[in-house]
């Protein structure tokens, strides 16, 4: 791999050390009337001069979203506990006619896109004679920003075309900051030097309480220090 190519270090005990200049960006969930999710809406984008910044994962710095070093005065460890699994060998399929339905519900970071109408449910009734339920559960499973869904057609997964950025997931419903939403297969490198499994999606903790770190787990929607959407 290139030394310039965009990469997200994981420090022991300590922040996401991004480098490569790599774009950092609000996006928010938007919703309908009944408070679903139905798309994503891009906010502001930060300063990152230099290419090389820091981000809070501890979920506790004055300087959100970036790190202050709040965490070497808390006791926060931050141990990885994720699985190295690689997603597809661990993902449940759901199969239909015309596409299948993988999920990994430990990465799921309620984002709501799947709940609108059922993915799962439509994946498994796809068929050539009803390509709308198709067209639904591949619509869903893209729109989710962890990778817990995917879709798979002729053996192959179905992924949006995404930019490599990393995007601060602010979610309105909740009055919450969610998760760092990884896009376009960001290299993941962990404390310990290796590298986890590249993905076109993924979204990692900046709450600090995930028991799937570095990966969401939700846990945020509870956190106190995480209430509020930045404007």
């Amino acid at each position: 791999m290139d030394d310039s190519s965009p990469k997200i270090k994981i420090a022991k005990a300590g922040p996401y050390i991004v480098t490569g200049d790599l774009p950092l960006k609000q996006a928010r969930i938007e919703e309908d009337a009944e408070g679903n999710s139905t798309g994503w809406k891009t906010g502001r984008a930060y300063e990152t001069a230099g290419g090389t910044y820091a981000l809070c994962r501890c979920g506790h710095s004055k300087n959100k979203p970036f790190c202050d070093g709040t965490h070497a005065g808390i006791g926060w460890e931050g141990k990885e506990t994720a699985s190295r699994v690689p997603y597809a060998e661990a993902a449940r399929v759901f199969e239909g006619e015309t596409v299948d339905m993988l999920d990994r519900q430990e990465l799921c970071a309620v984002a709501r896109f799947c709940d609108v109408v059922n993915a799962w449910q439509m994946a498994m009734q796809s068929s050539e004679a009803r390509p709308e339920h198709e067209e639904i559960a591949t619509r869903e499973a893209c729109n989710c920003p962890s990778g817990r869904l995917t879709v798979r057609k002729d053996g192959a997964e179905v992924e949006p075309d995404l930019p490599q950025e990393i995007d601060l997931v602010e979610d309105l419903y909740y009055n919450v900051k969610g998760p760092l939403f990884v896009k376009g297969g960001v290299t993941l490198e962990s404390a310990d030097g290796s590298e986890y499994e590249v993905r076109n999606r993924r979204t990692l903790c900046r709450c600090g309480a995930s028991r799937n770190l570095p990966f969401c787990d939700a846990t945020h929607l509870k956190c106190e220090h995480m209430k509020g959407v930045d404007e």
